[in-house]
């Protein structure tokens, strides 16, 4: 066993809705990574700040989306935890934990034009549903 798992995949997709109606649009995020870099984005679990489970390594906007690659650190019980069931195939949503800074209504979607990114979580079932993760080397 290693001390981390590396993970990657897209926490947000541009242009994509997402099931409470929102949809980022591109260079949402590049204000906030200019600001934070990627140490200002921490890795949790469920959106859970009282344990983190690692490190993003990389988090970095693309034509598609918010791109992410990072490691799930097996150095706590929460992150063996998740590590082991990310392997498993049990987990493998992501999901952003962000303040929105700037939106527009269009009809009934809100377009996220600006947000503060705090954070992306491995979660069990994402907001945007095509949100995934995959083991780097599996």
């Amino acid at each position: 066993m290693t001390d981390a798992l590396t993970i990657e995949g897209y926490a947000s997709l541009f242009w994509t809705r997402d099931l409470n109606d929102d949809v980022t649009a591109a260079g949402a995020f590049a204000a906030s990574l200019a600001e934070t870099g990627v140490e200002g984005v921490k890795m949790l679990h469920q959106h859970d700040d009282a344990e983190p489970i690692g490190v993003w390594d990389e988090v970095f906007e693309d034509a598609r989306g918010l791109f992410v690659r990072g490691r799930i650190l097996r150095a706590t019980p929460r992150g063996r935890l998740v590590a082991a069931l990310v392997e498993a195939g049990a987990l493998d949503g992501l999901s952003i934990g962000f303040r929105q800074v700037k939106a527009r209504q269009d009809g009934a979607l809100r377009v996220l034009t600006r947000v503060e990114l705090w954070e992306v979580s491995v979660v069990t079932f994402p907001m945007l549903p095509q949100a995934r993760l995959r083991v780097v080397g599996a």
